[in-house]
């Protein structure tokens, strides 16, 4: 048996079933499966728009798609990693989250945990780099310019836990200006200080804030939420021939207005290749030990904003209340049973 946080009904977080205290019978691996023993997790949008909005049908639901733990047992097809090794990783949609003791995950979306960083620190990475990597380098192609525009991207939401690691990774990996947006004198300083040339202001007109700063129109914008608010500025605003990206969830997108510029418009989901088990399925364990790896060179850091302890459900439930607020900066982990 192990110990787990899990729910059966869907709904509020202020309910005294949203998450609750259960002990479940500990998975065993097979095929390409890590058997891990979980010491850090960490919350993402994904965990409370699930409470909030999927009922199991009275059967017990874990989530939790962020976790570091080390390696207890393996399947009999695991090639990649062995009993003792510390990992990282985001889980999968389509199988029980890491909200557990111990957790079943397949080793193709799996990395060596950064060696440099506690428990904590690394389980703030793993889904919001999976996600920023996968849309700046998968969806965008930073690496392909757009022709006339300015040489930069547009992060919006520049304080979360996605642009948190976007800003990073660009800063790192390419020479794009990086101009982010944040409202809050303390979010403006965590923005710069994560590496953006620019932050404007996105309670103001964003176009007029991009105009003002004199460079041109990106050829860029990753919008990582508000997006049906700002899109017909992001329209103004972008480079002909530009790239657009989001990962929130408007309830409407009518990208027609983007015709005339030939915008692309990218949808990232990073949970997309264990939900379909792609054929590049092993790309997200390659770029989280990409990442590992820029975080022990000392490139990019951990983007860690709170830890709480210990991993329990009434911790847990006010991780949920503070993430759902959306007025964290950085990820909030939970460590420790």
């Amino acid at each position: 048996m192990m110990k787990a946080i899990a729910y059966r009904n869907a709904g509020a977080i202020d309910r005294p079933d949203a998450l609750v205290n259960v002990e479940l019978d500990r998975p065993v691996p097979a095929g390409r499966d890590l058997l891990v023993e979980v010491r850090a997790i960490s919350v993402n949008p994904v965990d409370y728009k699930i409470r909030a909005n999927v009922d199991p049908d009275g059967a017990w639901k874990v989530l939790g798609w962020d976790a570091v733990g080390r390696v207890v047992e393996t399947g009999e097809s695991v090639a990649g990693f062995k009993v003792g090794d510390d990992v990282y990783y985001a889980g999968s949609l389509v199988r029980p989250g890491a909200n557990s003791q111990f957790h079943l995950v397949d080793e193709r979306i799996v990395g060596h945990k950064p060696a440099s960083l506690s428990d904590a620190e690394a389980a703030a990475l793993p889904l919001t780099a999976i996600t920023a990597w996968e849309m700046l380098f998968d969806r965008f192609d930073l690496t392909r310019k757009v022709p006339g525009s300015a040489n930069a991207i547009l992060i919006i939401g520049g304080a979360g836990g996605v642009a948190s690691i976007a800003i990073q990774l660009v800063r790192a990996l390419t020479d794009l200006t990086v101009i982010a947006t944040a409202s809050r004198p303390e979010t403006r300083d965590w923005v710069m200080d994560l590496g953006a040339h620019h932050v404007i202001d996105h309670s103001k007109p964003l176009a007029d804030e991009i105009k003002a700063l004199g460079i041109g129109s990106p050829g860029f914008v990753f919008s990582t939420n508000g997006t049906a608010d700002n899109l017909d500025a992001i329209v103004e605003l972008i480079a002909p021939q530009g790239h657009f990206g989001l990962i929130d969830d408007p309830e409407a997108l009518n990208v027609s207005a983007f015709k005339q510029k030939s915008v692309s418009t990218h949808w990232e989901f990073m949970f997309t290749r264990s939900m379909f088990e792609t054929a590049d399925m092993d790309e997200q364990g390659k770029l989280l030990n990409n990442v590992a790896e820029l975080i022990d060179t000392g490139r990019i850091r951990t983007t860690l904003g709170e830890v709480m302890t210990p991993i329990n459900a009434e911790t847990l439930k006010e991780a949920h209340r503070k993430s759902e607020a959306g007025r964290a900066k950085g990820k909030i982990v939970l460590e420790g049973f």
